[in-house]
């Protein structure tokens, strides 16, 4: 679906930190630390965890920051796509870039959007009748980038970790957005896995890939798919070279790898216990000074 379409995983996985990233796994950490423990919410139910889908899901569908962010992306994934395109020698391999489906290039709020004031939770069941509806619209600017490959010949692959079932209603979908490549050699979908790591290296093994779009950091790297925030996080700096030069990044504040890393990879954690590491994750203000009467 999300990106991660698998994003319910039921077995907490957890990562050892590497060798050259646990002194900034520690630092980012301890600097990360809430200075006061949140207060523990009442039990709810998963209509009431919704609730807090609101805010990010409005901001996706209306603020003008989030189309200026989107555009943005794009414009960055065009120079570097340029960049790329004047380097070539005669002899070379063909050039491809690699981009997710969802909130990377194709926009599922709506799903979201169900989701509030409902007492669901995602599931394969709802987010694939959601697929199979084929009602996802693109991201600002993403199908003038994609195009615009396209008409430099440079090939696009979609590495989704939709489901191989949807594959008919995905491409559907796609085409309905002029979206080119749309065809079952281009289309990645998820089979055994939901690493995209080998599918990303069966299209590095016959083509040189300039630039990868995505919406969580394992659209790039297997190595971010981790379970501790403070490892995501250090891996980020560590790679921060990348950002907006080989990796380009679309915002996506409802769900994702980052979502997992707060529960530590276990999705089966009841509607309280999700918002309570929530809260627990958030740095707080000591508040006001009060006054002495």
């Amino acid at each position: 679906m999300p990106s991660n379409p698998t994003r319910p995983r039921a077995l907490l996985r957890r990562h050892r930190l590497a060798p050259s990233l646990s002194a900034l796994a520690l630092g980012v950490a301890l600097s990360g630390c809430a200075s006061q423990d949140q207060p523990v919410s009442p039990s709810y139910n998963n209509e009431a965890l919704n609730e807090q889908l609101v805010m990010a899901t409005a901001w996706m569908q209306s603020a003008a920051e989030y189309r200026a962010l989107s555009y943005q992306a794009f414009n960055v994934a065009r120079l570097r796509l340029d960049q790329a395109l004047e380097g070539r020698r005669p002899g070379d391999r063909p050039l491809a870039v690699i981009v997710d489906c969802d909130e990377a290039v194709i926009d599922n709020t709506p799903f979201e959007a169900w989701l509030i004031g409902r007492d669901e939770r995602y599931s394969s069941a709802n987010w694939n009748a959601w697929v199979e509806d084929a009602q996802a619209r693109a991201l600002p600017g993403a199908q003038a980038f994609l195009d615009y490959a396209r008409s430099r010949g440079v090939e696009v692959f979609y590495v989704t970790n939709r489901d191989e079932r949807g594959l008919a209603a995905t491409m559907k979908n796609l085409k309905q957005l002029d979206f080119p490549w749309v065809d079952k050699q281009h289309m990645m979908l998820r089979t055994d896995t939901s690493d995209k790591q080998p599918r990303r290296e069966t299209v590095m093994a016959t083509h040189d890939v300039a630039l990868l779009v995505g919406d969580n950091l394992a659209d790039f790297d297997s190595r971010y798919d981790a379970d501790e925030v403070a490892t995501r996080n250090a891996q980020v700096i560590q790679d921060r070279a990348h950002f907006g030069e080989r990796y380009i990044v679309l915002p996506n504040p409802t769900y994702g790898g980052w979502e997992a890393a707060l529960y530590e990879g276990d999705y089966s954690l009841s509607p309280q216990e999700k918002d309570q590491k929530r809260r627990a994750a958030l740095r707080t203000w000591s508040g006001p000074e009060q006054q002495v009467p």
